[in-house]
């Protein structure tokens, strides 16, 4: 439900978030948006969508913002967006990891939203949630990009290059780290004005990355350095989360196309899924979705109450979703045998975009970091 129509008379903090449990309205939108994506984005529509133009279907891409309003779920109603929060998108990106969606709402509707909603630019704002421009966010830090802005007469210009960019090939306006007089700020740059751009060979070919370079290419300030920090991290915490929620979407597809497959593959005239092995890898399997979708959820609730106050649960969804989803891919290949390793089988792309996003946000072990680093042990 809505952030408006939730319980805000409980003080924060408390043992429960309000939003944690599901409600009608969420079951609505888990509903509309599974089947949508039931009728548009098959693994062959998928597949064929990854090799087109855009990388992605841009009628599905319509679909999902003007019917599902996937830009604007998680936005405040007085920034124009439905006043829903994380939980509510959490569903959406759930659901597209589910039917391994390649259209950018992991980098547009969640994460480009999150960066634009940090810059406070209404003008901006509005054309991202209308999706008539594409946002793509950079490396956050300093570390990762190595660009330097310059203030010029009528504003910045930006000199470098980043890496690794999701989507930046198909972006209107790009979020990068600059280096400027007053330390890291954040900037919009448009994604055409890139002297030099390089389509990186990623293994999940369904997300496309790219290197980018500008040559005093003209930019925004979107966050000063005095507030580039926290900005940031917030930024980063709703990217941590939403492949959280993608993981947990992937690993509940996976193990219902092993299920499926244990059901029909015969051995010694029955089903290998009567097999009490294969019975007892399955189960490992439902117990880590199970702690996937506990622990995204959770995070989401929190995110959605106190966002800063949110850092460690968003920490735990991020490695317990990674882990849930490496294991059921990597159980997904065994158990589907041969055919299994197959480029031709849904499961290896599914095993390709698991592997993807550990490269993306980190396997389990950097999220565990993380961990212990907000618990200073």
């Amino acid at each position: 439900m809505s952030s408006s129509h939730r319980d805000a008379q409980a003080p924060w903090p408390r043992s429960e978030p309000s939003a944690l449990t599901p409600g009608s309205e969420q079951a609505e939108i888990r509903e509309a948006i599974r089947g949508v994506l039931a009728k548009y984005s098959t693994i062959e529509q998928v597949r064929a969508s990854a090799d087109s133009a855009h990388g992605y279907s841009v009628e599905l891409w319509k679909r999902l913002v003007d019917d599902m309003s996937v830009t604007a779920m998680a936005v405040p109603e007085e920034s124009g967006g439905l006043g829903f929060g994380m939980v509510e998108l959490g569903i959406i990106l759930e659901e597209c990891g589910r039917a391994l969606v390649v259209e950018p709402v992991y980098q547009h509707a969640a994460v480009g939203v999150r960066a634009m909603m940090e810059a406070g630019d209404p003008d901006l704002l509005d054309d991202v949630l209308a999706a008539t421009t594409i946002a793509a966010v950079s490396a956050l830090s300093a570390e990762s990009d190595d660009v330097e802005a310059e203030r010029t007469g009528d504003g910045w210009v930006l000199s470098g290059q980043v890496r690794y960019v999701v989507g930046g090939g198909a972006a209107d306006v790009l979020v990068v780290s600059a280096r400027c007089s007053d330390g890291v700020a954040l900037f919009g740059v448009p994604a055409k004005s890139s002297s030099a751009l390089h389509d990186r060979r990623v293994v999940d070919s369904t997300r496309r990355q790219e290197d980018m370079a500008f040559d005093r290419a003209p930019a925004t300030l979107l966050v000063p350095a005095d507030r580039a920090g926290d900005a940031s991290a917030r930024i980063q915490d709703v990217a941590t989360l939403a492949l959280a929620c993608e993981n947990t979407g992937l690993a509940d597809a996976l193990l219902q196309m092993t299920l499926e497959h244990v059901k029909t593959r015969q051995q010694f005239g029955r089903p290998i899924g009567s097999f009490q092995a294969i019975k007892h890898r399955l189960a490992d399997m439902l117990i880590e979705l199970e702690r996937a979708r506990s622990a995204a959820r959770y995070a989401a609730a929190v995110h959605d109450e106190d966002p800063d106050g949110a850092r460690l649960a968003i920490a735990v969804a991020g490695a317990v979703c990674s882990d849930a989803a490496v294991h059921a891919a990597y159980e997904a290949v065994q158990l589907h045998g041969g055919v299994g390793f197959t480029w031709e089988h849904a499961a290896h792309s599914y095993f390709r975009r698991v592997l993807g996003n550990e490269a993306l946000q980190g396997d389990s072990r950097a999220h565990r970091a993380r961990i212990a680093d907000l618990l200073a042990v």
